[in-house]
C-alpha cells in the first residue's frame, strides 16, 4: 500500500463530522484508526475493505495519488448527496444510527418462523439475512407459499423483503417492505440472545396480509440461526408453508409460536 493512504483517509474523513462518527458506523476501534490516519499502522485487507466499502471506493483507489483521489472522492460525494445535504428520509434516521448498538454478533443467515398471516393455521418459514453495510446493518427475508387457486392448482407466491435493523436500549427492532411489488411494510421486534452463542430468538412481527383484503395482523416470530455462511440452495429449498403438525417444525418452535390469545397464534387487528 502507497504511502497516500493516510493523506487518503483523512480526506474521506472530512465528508463526515468527526473522526469518531466515522468510527463508530465503522466499528473500529478510535486508537486503532487514529494510527491508519497517521500512517503508523496498516489497516488489514478485512479492514480496508470495510473502510472502501463505507466511503464508496475500491481498495486500490485509497491508495492512488492525492490529487487523484480528492477528484474521485468529491464526485462520489457529489454524486450521492445533491446540494450537499441528505435526504430528509435519512437525516429522519441519522439519530437511530448514533444511539443504536452494534449487531455485528447477529450477522448472519436465519430461519424464521412465523404464523402465516395469508394463510391462518400454516406456519411459514422464511430465509433472512443480515449483514452490516458501511456501520449500518440491513437484511433481506425471502418468502414462498403455494395457494391453490381457480386457474393453477399449485399457484406460487414469493416475496422478497429489504430493510434495516437497529439495537435500541435491549430490542432489535427490523423494519423492511416488500421489493417486488411495493404494496406493504411490516416490522418486527425480538428480544436479543445474552447467550454466547446464538441460537433462537423470540419476537413478534406485525404487517398485513397479501390477500384482497390486506388485514392488517400480527404474530409471534421465531428466528433460528443458520450461521454466518450456509449453502443458500438447501436453505431455500425449506422455504415454504407448512402444516402446524408437520415432523419438520420441531416441538420448541411449535410451542414458542403458540403461545398467545388465539389458538392459531395469529393477532388480526379489525
Amino acid at each position: 500500500m502507497s504511502d497516500h493512504f493516510a493523506t487518503n483517509l483523512k480526506l474521506a474523513c472530512s465528508h463526515y463530522r468527526s473522526i469518531s462518527e466515522v468510527c463508530r458506523q465503522l466499528t473500529i476501534n478510535r486508537a486503532q484508526f487514529n494510527k491508519y490516519l497517521s500512517g503508523q499502522s496498516r489497516p488489514t485487507a478485512y479492514n480496508l475493505k470495510r473502510i472502501g466499502d463505507f466511503f464508496g471506493v475500491e481498495d486500490y483507489e485509497l491508495s492512488q495519488p492525492p490529487e487523484q483521489f480528492a477528484r474521485l472522492i468529491g464526485a462520489r460525494i457529489a454524486s450521492e448527496q445533491p446540494g450537499q445535504t441528505s435526504d430528509p428520509i435519512s437525516e429522519l434516521f441519522k439519530p437511530l444510527h448514533a444511539q443504536a448498538g452494534n449487531l455485528s454478533r447477529y450477522c448472519g443467515y436465519y430461519f424464521e418462523y412465523s404464523n402465516c398471516m395469508s394463510v391462518p393455521g400454516s406456519i411459514l418459514v422464511s430465509l433472512v439475512h443480515l449483514r452490516e453495510e458501511r456501520g449500518s446493518f440491513l437484511f433481506e427475508r425471502q418468502e414462498r407459499q403455494e395457494r391453490s387457486s381457480a386457474t393453477d392448482l399449485h399457484a406460487e407466491v414469493r416475496c422478497r423483503y429489504l430493510g434495516a435493523a437497529f439495537q435500541l436500549q435491549d430490542r432489535v427492532f427490523l423494519i423492511d417492505y416488500e421489493s417486488l411489488t411495493l404494496n406493504e411494510m411490516s416490522q418486527t421486534i425480538l428480544i436479543p440472545s445474552f447467550k454466547s452463542r446464538i441460537t433462537r430468538l423470540n419476537g413478534l412481527k406485525t404487517g398485513v396480509s397479501s390477500g384482497d383484503r390486506r388485514t392488517p395482523a400480527c404474530t409471534r416470530v421465531v428466528w433460528e440461526f443458520l450461521g454466518e455462511e450456509i449453502n443458500r440452495i438447501n436453505a431455500y429449498r425449506q422455504v415454504r408453508l407448512y402444516r402446524p403438525d408437520d415432523p419438520r417444525i420441531d416441538d420448541d418452535v411449535r410451542e414458542r409460536l403458540s403461545v398467545g390469545p388465539l389458538s392459531n397464534g395469529l393477532f388480526e387487528i379489525e
